[in-house]
């Protein structure tokens, strides 16, 4: 049994890598005593973190007493100390350093996109499985409480045959010339990588496939809305990526999934990102955070007449999942997830190639749009790499 894990964590000082891996992840596990494991002992876990900027990345180590941090990324991966490498980078940077992760023998977790290019993305899956690494890539919507709940209604059989789902996310990301953007500059950038298709779209997949089945075909419009925005020196720029996508999935088994994604929208919904779904037997709408169903028996008889204000109140008959358990940080479960994995050297189902699915729909999103078409998908698994 592992004495202890030390993972190397590139990024920490990032907006995400900060939030969400560190402070709300693995500085929460590190406190608990360590990974619990089904016998009930702990692994305890170290970490090192690395970033470019020596006083920043030292300030961050400094305030959450953590004693190892460096500037060096090979000089870290060098450390037999620290079995686990993650990476919260921007994605130019990925796969070269997944590449000196797996050369060095660690096991890798990674943000995603893995990689700029689906080619590139699944070379980086076959590296991994020739070389025996133990892989894993954020997935962390499907850890969300709504999401978890929404699961648990389909394995109960509570739709019947689902026909269709219908998403919405986005919010209205200022401009940026009298109110500061909530989002980075290099996000509106399309040399820079940014573009809401190539942030979104992996998302969409693992939801997609992981809940509701195979993407079979993809069609995309994707827009650029505002043209002009003002970055964090207020200084004005061209926007050359998209901030709008919208998009329709058809899925092998013949689900219809339609997917809104905007930063250029005002939110009139409850959560910033709502899934309806809807099935012969029920509905249901859900978020980040709530579930709300409607059961075949309390679904209205609307009757269309345009002449008279609707006599019936729609939410009404909308009944809330209630919370049956307490639900824990969505990037937490999943460090644990992927920590056991490593530590009782099992199977890890998010792994490199769902990573390369998710950068294909993204790719083939950009090119449906480009194109004006329908692009049909053909599935990718183990048998590809």
């Amino acid at each position: 049994m592992t004495e202890s894990l030390g993972i190397i964590v590139n990024g920490a000082s990032g907006r995400m890598g900060y939030r969400q891996h560190l402070v709300r992840s693995l500085l929460p596990i590190r406190d608990e005593g360590g990974i619990l494991l089904p016998d009930g002992t702990r692994v305890p876990i170290r970490l090192k973190l690395v970033g470019r900027n020596a006083a920043k990345i030292s300030e961050v180590a400094e305030r959450h007493g953590i004693d190892d941090w460096t500037t060096d990324l090979d000089e870290a991966l060098a450390d037999d100390d620290f079995q686990i490498y993650f990476d919260g980078l921007i994605t130019q940077l990925r796969a070269e350093n997944l590449r000196k992760a797996m050369k060095a023998g660690k096991a890798i977790y990674t943000e995603k996109p893995t990689a700029e290019s689906f080619e590139d993305a699944l070379a980086l899956a076959r590296e991994a499985k020739e070389a025996g690494v133990k892989a894993g890539v954020v997935h962390d919507k499907l850890y969300l409480p709504g999401l978890r709940k929404l699961k648990d209604l389909i394995d109960s059989g509570f739709f019947g045959d689902i026909l269709s789902v219908r998403g919405e996310f986005g919010y209205w990301v200022f401009e940026g010339d009298w109110v500061p953007s909530q989002r980075p500059s290099w996000n509106y950038r399309t040399e820079d990588g940014g573009g809401i298709v190539t942030d979104m779209y992996p998302h969409w997949n693992y939801v997609i496939e992981e809940l509701f089945g195979r993407i079979a075909s993809v069609q995309t419009t994707i827009a650029t809305h505002i043209p002009k925005r003002w970055d964090e020196q207020g200084e004005e720029y061209t926007a050359t990526a998209e901030d709008a996508a919208y998009g329709l999935f058809v899925l092998e088994n013949g689900v219809i999934v339609s997917l809104n994604s905007s930063w250029d929208v005002r939110v009139h919904r409850d959560e910033l990102v709502e899934f309806q779904i809807d099935g012969t037997k029920g509905s249901a709408v859900v978020g980040l955070h709530k579930a709300r169903i409607q059961p075949r028996e309390l679904t209205p008889k609307p009757v269309w007449n345009p002449d008279i204000p609707d006599p019936i109140n729609h939410r009404d008959f909308w009944l809330e999942v209630p919370e049956r358990e307490v639900y824990d940080n969505g990037f937490k479960v999943q460090w644990e997830e992927f920590l056991r994995a490593v530590v009782l050297d099992e199977p890890y189902p998010y792994d490199l190639l769902s990573g390369a699915r998710g950068v294909r729909l993204a790719e083939v999103g950009l090119q449906a749009a480009a194109d004006g078409r329908r692009i049909d998908l053909e599935p990718l698994t183990e048998a590809d790499l």
